[in-house]
């Protein structure tokens, strides 16, 4: 144990702290990786074994301390750039064939979309501008 330098075994619990975190996914595993890369960096540089623990403990309890929060703010976050179908909920539209509950048709978002109405008992006449609820299909549910 003495032949092999003290950086050899700091990265040697780098990598055996990076196979929890691919195994769990949980990012803590990589941050206290990083903290040992740390450590071997300083104990290659010649600090002692408090230094480098002390090295290994800061860089690790840091990074938590910063990443983590960050991390949880970012996943609670909705995307800003809605595509898609959902990109089209809310928008308006122009009737161009009468529209009611058996059907119509409407351009919208530059083209035209088959539509009916979320009200069976309602119908709208062309011209009209009508208000995207929901999208089913290729059908556009309007109101």
């Amino acid at each position: 144990m003495n032949d092999i330098d003290a950086w050899v075994w700091w990265l040697v619990a780098a990598a055996a702290l990076g196979i929890p975190l691919v195994v769990t996914a949980m990012p803590e595993f990589g941050m206290l990786a990083v903290g040992a890369v740390a450590a071997a960096t300083a104990s290659g540089l010649g600090a002692g074994l408090v230094p480098q623990v002390l090295v290994f403990a800061v860089v690790s309890v840091a990074l938590i301390a910063v990443v983590r929060p960050i991390a949880a703010r970012h996943r609670s976050q909705r995307p800003q750039l809605v595509t898609g179908v959902e990109a089209l909920k809310g928008r308006q539209a122009v009737v161009l064939e009468r529209v009611d509950g058996t059907g119509g048709r409407v351009k919208l978002a530059g083209e035209i979309w088959s539509a009916r109405a979320l009200d069976s008992g309602r119908s709208y006449d062309v011209g009209q501008e009508v208000d995207v609820v929901d999208i089913e299909g290729a059908t556009a549910l309007v109101i």
